[in-house]
């Protein structure tokens, strides 16, 4: 017989993490929308239906698909009353030597800088660390993103370096700092052998 895994849930004390579903679709909306001049610095520039429900669908399907192929985890974050917050996802998740993964986030304006995203990362590092046996989880912000690379640095991440024209933002190549959160990190450490 063959088992369906189940759809991936985190719980922390305030928040829960899980795949978006089509009944997300207005919250969605209504909060991306809500903080577009907030996100855009930071973010790709939106396509002309990044909005539509069509693109919300396609969204849906795309986090279920990664998901149960095991090359993705993408998440929504949810206060435990259910009021989105934002979301996060695990992506690019390499197996074989590698074991490892990138993490990209955003959160709505009116619950930044709350303690919310640190504790999704908290949570899905952990979960990726575990569960997922990875070894080794990565992330990547603008430099100036003083708020970004805070919750990076509070939540075990170290920097890295800088990558060069590393992604479009804001429709410019920008340059990124780089972050890694290593599940046995040895940096730093004087007894290294």
């Amino acid at each position: 017989m063959f088992l369906r895994p189940r759809p991936v849930r985190l719980e922390t004390e305030r928040i829960v993490l899980r795949l978006p579903a089509h009944g997300d679709f207005h919250a969605w909306t209504s909060l991306r929308q809500a903080s577009r001049a907030f996100l855009t610095p930071w973010e790709p520039v939106w396509s002309p239906d990044h909005l539509s429900r069509k693109s919300f669908v396609n969204r849906v399907y795309w986090a279920a698909r990664a998901s149960r192929g095991g090359t993705a985890l993408p998440l929504f974050v949810l206060r435990r009353d259910g009021v989105l917050l934002g979301a996060i996802t695990l992506d690019n998740i390499r197996r074989g030597p590698a074991q490892s993964g990138t993490i990209g986030y955003w959160i709505g304006q009116d619950f930044a800088r709350q303690g919310y995203m640190r504790e999704a990362i908290g949570a899905l590092v952990h979960h990726a660390f575990t569960a997922l046996d990875l070894s080794r989880i990565e992330a990547a912000c603008l430099p100036e993103n003083a708020a970004s690379r805070g919750v990076l640095e509070k939540s075990g991440f170290k920097y890295e370096g800088v990558a060069q024209s590393y992604l479009q933002i804001d429709g410019r190549w920008r340059n990124h700092v780089l972050y890694a959160n290593l599940r046995s990190d040895r940096r730093g450490r004087t007894d290294a052998r």
